[in-house]
């Protein structure tokens, strides 16, 4: 894992074909996103909307709150560098807090709930005991409100909201102050 929010080198800019892919609600998806984009093995991320229904949304949408659709973040990766247990892992104790139920920090609403969506019946089991772990060893102090469920339809976000840390660092030349607050918090963990 990197020292710092920095993407890893070996990124790719658009999804390869053939990886398997993990689905992820944590709240805002830029923040999830720069979670997982700096460890070795993810090969790809890109932010989008998760629902039961089929139709598509837009942020307008979404952030309303009203959609039954959260915001996500759709990882390819290279199940020979990381595992999809060890990103459910990181997933619980490092990207967001999955105790909270309303949302993510001050981020509230429906929409910014934590959930994992599972694509098979492997994925689910992972999931479903990486959560009886925690659970059984009272990882957290208040109990787990993290949902699994089926990825039933997915919708790539638009593309404003890809990478967004990155564009936004690119265009302006300074880090987002999200990512600063990130690093600073590292800095006095390490």
């Amino acid at each position: 894992m990197s020292s710092d929010y920095s993407p890893q080198k070996n990124i790719l800019t658009e999804r390869p074909a053939g990886y398997p892919v993990a689905t992820l609600a944590g709240g805002c998806f830029w923040c999830m996103e720069s979670e997982f984009r700096r460890l070795e093995g993810i090969l790809y991320t890109e932010s989008g909307y998760a629902g039961d229904v089929k139709r598509n949304v837009r942020y307008e949408d979404v952030s309303n709150g009203d959609t039954g659709f959260r915001e996500v973040i759709q990882i390819a990766f290279d199940p020979k560098i990381i595992s999809y247990e060890q990103i459910i892992r990181h997933f619980m104790t490092q990207a967001h807090d999955p105790t909270q139920k309303d949302g993510q920090g001050v981020n509230i609403g429906f929409q910014y709930t934590s959930a994992i969506y599972t694509s098979d019946a492997e994925q689910t089991k992972i999931a479903k005991d990486v959560i009886a772990d925690f659970t059984a060893t009272k990882e957290f102090k208040n109990l787990i409100a993290t949902k699994i469920l089926p990825l039933n339809h997915y919708v790539r976000a638009e593309q404003y909201h890809q990478q967004y840390y990155e564009a936004y660092q690119q265009k302006t030349g300074q880090k987002h102050i999200n990512v600063w607050i990130k690093e600073q918090k590292l800095k006095l963990k390490n």
